[in-house]
């Protein structure tokens, strides 16, 4: 299996899908990792702000931070390789290095909801 590490910029949250603009190309990284890592596939994702120690604890994001500077995050490594800066793995990328569908990948959580219909109103 290949593994992919991410090292996002720093961001609000682990994610960074919080707040009221949502930016939609974090939203479908984020579903995608956790999609792969619900199938117990090796995928790490390292925010620069909630998690500063695995850019210091990795020598080579260390020397591509340092070289290149955090305007040329995210960092994408497949087996310890860099593969890009400065953007996310598409959706056809992701599929090639994990053999997983991209419908797969991709897919939303289900959300339930209960509405209580009972009682007080407004």
């Amino acid at each position: 299996m290949e593994k992919i590490e991410i090292y996002d910029p720093a961001m609000c949250c682990e994610s960074g899908i919080c707040g009221p603009s949502i930016d939609p190309e974090l939203l479908r990284v984020s579903f995608i990792v956790k999609n792969l890592q619900n199938k117990n596939y090796p995928i790490e994702r390292h925010n620069l702000s909630s998690d500063p120690q695995a850019f210091v604890d990795n020598i080579h994001v260390n020397e591509i931070l340092n070289s290149l500077g955090v305007n040329k995050l995210p960092y994408v490594f497949l087996n310890g390789e860099l593969m890009m800066t400065n953007r996310y793995p598409t959706n056809e990328e992701f599929a090639d290095w994990t053999g997983e569908d991209i419908g797969e990948l991709t897919k939303k959580p289900k959300v339930r909801l209960s509405l209580n219909t009972k009682g007080g109103g407004l």
